[in-house]
């Protein structure tokens, strides 16, 4: 599993004209499934992410979680994640999980976001999908369970 962490200090995905889901301050997580990924890489991960310290105190050093600033996550599908680009000029996806094994564990992902205290918004999988964002800092961290 391979989660790319934006944070954010507002985003929105939008389907089709219409917003799905949207937060203020927080995260945005773009997630990618690979095959033989399973609800431990998705606990992995969840947890990783709820612990993370990335917002600054008072002093200015990133030492706050996200429960403590009161965000928000934005979680999207995102294959593309595990395309590949080393040969050729088109991508590869064949390491991306099949949308019937990915859709399930993305949803238990979100899930376990949940379990660890945090509101979660989300995308739609497989749509087509227009994401916004005010990236805070900017800070993006790649957190991969393998």
């Amino acid at each position: 599993m391979r989660v790319l962490l934006q944070r954010a200090k507002d985003a929105s995905v939008t389907v089709d004209g219409e917003i799905v889901g949207s937060i203020e301050t927080g995260y945005v997580l773009l997630v990618g499934i690979t095959h033989g990924d399973s609800e431990s890489d998705a606990n992995y991960v969840a947890k990783k992410i709820a612990g993370l310290r990335i917002y600054e105190d008072e002093d200015g050093k990133m030492n706050r979680s996200i429960n403590e600033v009161e965000g928000a996550i934005l979680s999207v599908s995102q294959f593309t994640l595990y395309g590949n680009v080393q040969k050729g000029r088109r991508p590869s996806f064949i390491e991306a999980a099949r949308p019937e094994d990915a859709e399930p564990l993305w949803e238990y992902f979100n899930e376990q976001l949940r379990v660890q205290g945090l509101v979660v918004e989300t995308g739609t999988f497989g749509a087509m999908m227009d994401v916004r964002l005010t990236n805070d800092g900017p800070v993006t961290l790649l957190i991969e369970s393998k």
